[in-house]
């Protein structure tokens, strides 16, 4: 009976996630990222931040009994994905786990309820799941979401952005970082950045459409 209440009362966590309890206080869904940082590399040339284009691979477990939810090595193509950071690309706890990281980084991230799936879940997610990642950084440039780089993609001056103009900066980007890629490459970042970003599906990038947060998707 008390290890009940005491597993009601209080969501426990441990480095295992075997060990981490289920239920937690209306307190902790609101909780903290808890980040632990399981490989850094001695170079660091470049931290990701709010706005900045990332690829990274990204396993999803629920830390109640360790049971993986999502892994990006084996969804689609099994290729790195890649996110806005701090747009709402993804669910808020990673947005905020994965700030300040090294392409080549490794990290675990704990995310609470309430900045993760929420009180109704999302298959398979369950309601007011507390969810573990295991994250690894590729790289990071600087993404699409900034003022100044929606100045320089916006060739034409319409305050809208063509699929044409977000690929020209972004081979600008990697070739002036020394990582020129092949067409394939810049047309799959082209156009998850439109799939997620193209509101009204017309093709162009408005100024507004840019601008907006609201998005909680994994």
């Amino acid at each position: 009976m008390w290890r009940f209440v005491s597993c009601t009362l209080c969501l426990f966590v441990s480095a295992q996630l075997s060990l981490w309890c289920v239920w937690a206080s209306a307190a902790e869904l609101d909780g903290e990222v808890k980040i632990e940082v399981v490989y850094k590399p001695e170079e660091c040339t470049q931290k990701s931040k709010r706005g900045d284009l990332i690829n990274v691979h990204y396993d999803g477990f629920l830390a109640k009994d360790g049971s993986q939810f999502y892994c990006s090595r084996s969804d689609k193509t099994g290729h790195p994905q890649w996110f806005v950071l701090g747009v709402g690309h993804i669910i808020k706890g990673l947005d905020l786990g994965m700030e300040d990281m090294c392409p080549g980084e490794k990290r675990k991230i704990t995310v609470p309820p309430g900045l993760a799936f929420g009180e109704k879940g999302k298959d398979p997610v369950p309601p007011n799941a507390t969810v573990v990642f295991e994250v690894e950084m590729y790289s990071v440039s600087r993404g699409p979401r900034s003022m100044e780089a929606f100045k320089m993609m916006d060739l034409d001056k319409d305050r809208s952005l063509t699929k044409e103009e977000v690929k020209h900066y972004l081979k600008l980007e990697y070739e002036k970082g020394g990582k020129p890629r092949d067409e394939a490459f810049y047309e799959k970042i082209m156009a998850d950045i439109f799939r997620k970003s193209d509101q009204d599906s017309n093709g162009h990038i408005s100024a507004k459409e840019y601008n907006i947060y609201g998005h909680d998707e994994l």
